[in-house]
C-alpha cells in the first residue's frame, strides 16, 4: 500500500494486535464464514476502539502524511491476552528461530525484528506493557523489537508512569497502550493526544 501512495510516511506506531475488519463484516467469525471473498483490491475497515482515538488526536502536523500501524503480533483476535494464548505465542516465540513448527505461521503473525523494515522517522510504542513475567519470550520478543528500532535509527517515543524512568522502558518493553480500562482510560487518551500534539510526537509520562 506504501508503494502506491504518494504522500511522505511520517513514522509507525506499534501496537499489541489487531482487532479489525472490513466494513459490512465483523470480528465474531471467520471472514470465510461471512462470505467475504478476497478480490485483491484494499478494503476500508471499521474503526475500533484505537483508531477512532487516533483520529481524534493525530491531526495538525501530520496532514497529507502517512502513519504505519505495526503489531507485536498480527492475530486479528478482540483478546488475545489470556493465559492460553499467551502460552502458545510465548511457546512460538521460543521456536521462532529454529527449523521447529510454530503454531501461529512465523511470517504472518510475527515481527521478523532483524530484516524489519520501518517507515518515517520515529518509532510510537503503544503496544502495552503487562507481559506476564512468566512469558519471558514474549517479553524478550518486545523488548528485541525496540531495540531494533533504536538500532535503525528511528525516535522512540511512548508513554510510561511512575513504576518506570523513561530510560529504562525500552530495555523492559515498557510501553503504556494508549487504551485503557476504568478511572485511567481519560489519562490514557489524553497522554496519547499530547504526545501527538507535535511532529515528531513526545515521550509522555502519565499525570
Amino acid at each position: 500500500m506504501l508503494k502506491k501512495k504518494s504522500k511522505t510516511v511520517a513514522g509507525t506506531i506499534f501496537l499489541y494486535n489487531p482487532s479489525m475488519s472490513p466494513i459490512g463484516y465483523d470480528n465474531n467469525s471467520q471472514l470465510s464464514e461471512q462470505d467475504f471473498i478476497y478480490d485483491g483490491e484494499y478494503k476500508e475497515l471499521n474503526f475500533n476502539d484505537v483508531m477512532n482515538i487516533f483520529s481524534k488526536s493525530i491531526r495538525e502536523g501530520y496532514r497529507g502524511k502517512l502513519i504505519e500501524i505495526k503489531y507485536l503480533f498480527n492475530l486479528n483476535k478482540a483478546n488475545i491476552e489470556p493465559t492460553p494464548i499467551l502460552e502458545e505465542l510465548d511457546a512460538d516465540l521460543d521456536r521462532y528461530s529454529s527449523s521447529q513448527l510454530t503454531r501461529y505461521d512465523k511470517e504472518l503473525n510475527y515481527q521478523d525484528y532483524l530484516n524489519m523494515r520501518l517507515n518515517g522517522k520515529f518509532v510510537y510504542f503503544g503496544s502495552g506493557h503487562k507481559y506476564d513475567r512468566h512469558h519471558k519470550e514474549i517479553i524478550v520478543y518486545a523488548r528485541n523489537i525496540a531495540t531494533q528500532a533504536v538500532k535503525l535509527g528511528k525516535d522512540v517515543y511512548f508513554t510510561h508512569d511512575n513504576n518506570y524512568d523513561a530510560d529504562e522502558c525500552i530495555d523492559i518493553a515498557y510501553f503504556l497502550s494508549p487504551l485503557a480500562a476504568g478511572k485511567i482510560r481519560e489519562k490514557r487518551v489524553n497522554s496519547f493526544k499530547d504526545a501527538f500534539r507535535t511532529c515528531p510526537p513526545t515521550i509522555q509520562k502519565l499525570k
